[in-house]
């Protein structure tokens, strides 16, 4: 599966060179598939260790980020996260930085494996939480930590207002743009945020949450680790149940501001999606589209503004984009 113009083709064989090179006392263990996204393709290596391999140059430079700075974020965190055990270096078959990580057990978030969904949003909360009171280490929001997801939306709106333009052709039918529209420019017309810098994961959808025993258990993928203002990263509760988004923000107790500017990010990564990879990735325009309506039916049921207080919440409960696309 090609996603982007620049990326670099990968396949069993180029993983077995690598580790030949590098690591060859893994190059005989068994390999398999273990997983696609927009950035990376994985392959499990025998029962304990993961192969992450960037598929473009510029997350190649995620691969760096996350063997900085995931060993240092871990002991701060009380969920697993990815365990590097190997800084992969480029080679003639393949030229980026890539990685091994320890394998970590656990499903993918979805109605199969969580039994609780208030839990589940409570417990999400709870590791944002965690993760966004870290000090910051001396990190800054530059160079690889400066992803455009802890910015403001106003940067983004001329490329949202291009991409809202494009899911009107693709998906007008089905979707109400309009109102998905509305809702962007109704966050773009409220002030930037203004508090402190965080630690952010970027991307804490439903497939970077591993489930076991119905319950969060580990948080994976932080190609999208950067330091920045926390809005967007609530923006992926709209891809889960409304018992778990309204536990998620409960326990958080965000501010209406955050709250509208976090649904802006989920309308932005929701259109962008759609309008990039609507020729190569269809199930992520599923996924995309699935997001869109959740944010809809939510603002059909309140209002377009989050005037809903705290205890309706709970009573509901029985970039500029990079050259290789947004992220999944």
């Amino acid at each position: 599966m090609t996603l982007h113009e620049n990326e670099i083709p990968v396949d069993e064989t180029l993983v077995r060179a690598l580790l030949r090179a590098q690591r060859p006392e893994w190059a005989g263990l068994p390999l398999s598939p273990a997983g696609e996204g927009t950035d990376n393709t994985m392959y499990r290596l025998g029962d304990e260790l993961l192969v992450r391999l960037p598929r473009t140059a510029g997350n190649g430079r995620s691969v760096r980020k996350e063997q900085e700075w995931l060993p240092r974020l871990a002991p701060l965190l009380s969920c697993p996260i990815p365990e590097p055990v190997h800084a992969g270096t480029p080679a003639d078959v393949f030229p980026l930085a890539w990685s091994v990580h320890r394998w970590i057990d656990g499903d993918e978030a979805g109605p199969d494996t969580v039994h609780d969904w208030a839990a589940f949003g409570a417990d999400l909360a709870a590791v944002v939480g965690e993760l966004h009171r870290i000090d910051l280490m001396g990190a800054t929001r530059a160079d690889g930590l400066s992803w455009y997801r802890g910015g403001g939306l106003g940067p983004c709106d001329q490329w949202i207002s291009t991409c809202l333009d494009d899911c009107r052709a693709i998906v007008g039918a089905e979707l109400d743009i309009d109102t998905l529209e509305r809702l962007w420019r109704g966050a773009l017309a409220l002030p930037e945020p203004d508090g402190p810098h965080v630690w952010l994961h970027g991307d804490l959808k439903p497939s970077n949450l591993l489930v076991r025993g119905g319950r969060l258990h580990a948080v994976i993928d932080f190609g999208g680790l950067s330091v920045g203002f926390p809005d967007a990263e609530h923006s992926t509760v709209w891809d889960l149940p409304p018992r778990a988004r309204h536990a998620y923000w409960d326990a958080l107790d965000l501010d209406d501001a955050t709250w509208t500017r976090a649904r802006a990010w989920a309308v932005a990564v929701g259109v962008s999606g759609i309008s990039y990879y609507r020729h190569t990735f269809p199930a992520f325009v599923a996924e995309c589209r699935a997001r869109l309506q959740s944010i809809l039916a939510d603002a059909a049921s309140r209002g377009t503004t989050p005037t809903t207080s705290r205890a309706q919440r709970s009573s509901c409960a029985s970039p500029t984009m990079t050259p290789s696309g947004p992220r999944t």
